[in-house]
This record gives C-alpha cells, structure tokens and sequence, in this order.
C-alpha cells in the first residue's frame, strides 16, 4: 500500500504533492514512533540492566525483539481509541495530525536531554489535541474518550506501585528461608521472562498510537481504505491495515534497539536500587497494568506503570532507600508534559498553516 502512495505521489499536479505530504507526515509518525522506542527504551531495560542481569546491548535487542513480535498476540483497540475517539474527526485534517506530531517530537527530545522518563504517549495525544485546538478551539475536544486517559495518568502509577509493592511482600515471604545466594540466582533467570513480558506490553500499546495517528491521517486525508483492512493474526481480529501494524512496531523495535541510555540511569538506580528480585516484582507489576490497560484500549503511559512499580518496590526497604526528590522531578515533568506538548504543537501547527497550507492550495 505504501508503495501505491508512492506511485501515485509521483504523478505530478497538486494532488501528487498532497500525497508526498501525506507520505512525509507517515514517515514523521514512523519517526515519532522510533523515538518512543529510544526514549522508553529506559523503561524496558533499566531494572535488567542496573541489576547486571544482562549487558546493556543484550537487554536492548531483547527488549527490541518482544517489542516486534507483540504485533502479532494484541489488538488495535489503542489504536482506535487514538484515531476515533479522542479529537472530532470534523476539525482533523493532515496539518492538524502534522502539528500534533512535530509537538510531541519536540517535547520528547527535550526531556531526553533532560533525562527525565515522560510519557511519549500523553506528549502525541496533547500535541494532536493542541494542534486541534488551535484550528478548531475547545470544542474539538471528545471529553468522554479523554476520561479513562486522564484518569490512567494516575492510576497507571498507582496501580503499578501497589502491585510492585504487593509482589516483593509476597516474594520475600515465599523465600524467607532460601539463601540470598539462591534467591539471586532465581530470579536472574526469572527477571529474563518479566523484562519479556514488559517489553510485550510496551509494543502492545505503545506501537498502536502510531497506528493510531496513522489512521488518523489517511482519514482526514479521505483514504482511510488505504489504512483499513480487516484480518486475523491468532486469536485477534484487526480493523488495521497489516502494513501499518508491522512498520509501526519495527519503528519501536529499532528505537529500543538504540536504547534512551541518559535515562537508563534515572530509572535503574536514580530513584533506588534492586536487586534480580525487586527487578522482577517492578517489570511484573508494569507489565500486568500494561496488558490490562491495552485489553481495555486505554492509551497509557509505560513510563508511568514502570516508575510507579519501582517505587512501590523501593518502598518495602523503607521509605528512606527511596531517592524521591527523582520521584519529584518525573511528576513535575507529566505534570508539564500534557500543556508543553499542546501549547508546541499549537504553534507548530499555526506555523504549518501559513506556511505549507497555502502551498498546497487549500
């Protein structure tokens, strides 16, 4: 399918400068989606990496592979929560998806130099929505498809403190008696399949709000067709185009593959140290509050469910083994993220407007 946008781009007249614009506005996505990777590569790697289980380029393509193959044991009910019910489709057109993206990318890549684990998730959906905004005003806003998003910004965390919590008290009563040794050499082992499974969770719903943005484009653009097509892989049926759900989730695998490594240490050992144990209760927590969330089409933030699970886990040692005041700063940093990435991608799209709009005759 791409490669028919791509025939037809080269055509020649306005509309063949429509399609390359739309073309360069998917590669953008596939940009955006690689970053995802890159940044929250941290949160896939950093308990593994920070208790030595694996090396660093051996936790990366590990990550990297589950990140790939979750494409084939989810849905896209993200992504249609992305692309339906979020903004009006009335007011989305591709300057609006353009801006949204541009926004977030923005945002992400100033927090990376930061080194600080924000969601990559709420800075594309507050950019989209800003970029919205900015043509259409409040009103473009569907409120009741923001209410699960906005309230999961807390209860992802939550839920991953909890669990993390809940999961080391039970653990180390289950091996009260073994030998540190033992336990060690346990759950190093075990760690391999939690960093697994959490790496399935973030390609699960990570990947999918770039198929979201996607369809979000093609439809504006009045070529949904291009990005609809319903199959089967296993066990879950699909509205999304086959073309769409693989690269989206290459695009996340190789960001993983080249890793977010100023944030690898923030969340291995900034906010408090584990063991191969405490490493498996967190990645177990997030990825059950991941998987749980992707079941139910809930867009969330993996960098919230993990640092959530961290904490809670750093808590059973003792309020003090906690580092908090990087808890502080990763709160201040959603806190900013939702208006930042709105507020650029407002200006992005503005400026998008006047400048690529009219070249393109309308």
């Amino acid at each position: 399918m791409l490669a028919t946008l791509l025939a037809q781009a080269s055509t020649g007249g306005t509309t063949s400068g429509m399609l390359a614009l739309i073309i360069f506005i998917i590669g953008i996505a596939l940009v955006f989606d690689f970053l995802n990777g890159f940044h929250d590569a941290a949160n896939s790697i950093a308990t593994v990496v920070s208790t030595r289980v694996l090396t660093p380029f051996q936790a990366v393509a590990w990550a990297a592979f589950f990140n790939f193959i979750a494409a084939f044991l989810f849905g896209t009910k993200v992504a249609g929560t992305i692309g339906k019910d979020l903004i009006n489709p009335n007011f989305v057109d591709v300057y609006v998806v353009f801006g949204g993206l541009l926004g977030a990318i923005i945002w992400n890549i100033i927090t990376w130099l930061l080194a600080l684990p924000t969601s990559s998730s709420h800075a594309l959906v507050s950019g989209i929505a800003g970029a919205a905004i900015a043509k259409g005003g409040v009103g473009v806003i569907l409120w009741p498809g923001w209410i699960p998003l906005l309230l999961f910004i807390v209860l992802s965390p939550a839920i991953g403190f909890i669990l993390g919590s809940i999961n080391m008290v039970v653990v180390s009563w289950l091996f009260r008696r073994a030998t540190p040794h033992r336990v060690d050499r346990l759950f190093r082992r075990l760690q391999l399949v939690s960093a697994a499974v959490y790496s399935l969770g973030h390609g699960g719903n990570d990947a999918q709000k770039t198929m979201g943005i996607i369809l979000l484009l093609l439809t504006a653009a009045g070529h949904s067709n291009w990005a609809l097509s319903n199959h089967r892989i296993f066990w879950h049926d699909h509205n999304v185009a086959l073309w769409v759900i693989l690269s989206c989730h290459a695009a996340i695998a190789l960001g993983t593959m080249f890793g977010g490594w100023r944030i690898v240490k923030t969340m291995g050992s900034g906010i408090t140290r584990l063991a191969p144990v405490g490493g498996f209760c967190a990645e177990t927590a997030a990825a059950s509050t991941i998987i749980l969330a992707t079941r139910w089409g809930i867009p969330i933030s993996t960098t919230h469910a993990i640092t959530g699970s961290i904490l809670g886990v750093g808590t059973t040692k003792g309020v003090r083994s906690v580092r908090w005041i990087w808890g502080e700063r990763i709160v201040t940093a959603w806190i900013l993220t939702l208006p930042c990435s709105a507020f650029m991608a407002a200006l992005a799209y503005l400026l998008i407007h006047s400048i690529i709009q009219p070249l393109m005759g309308g």
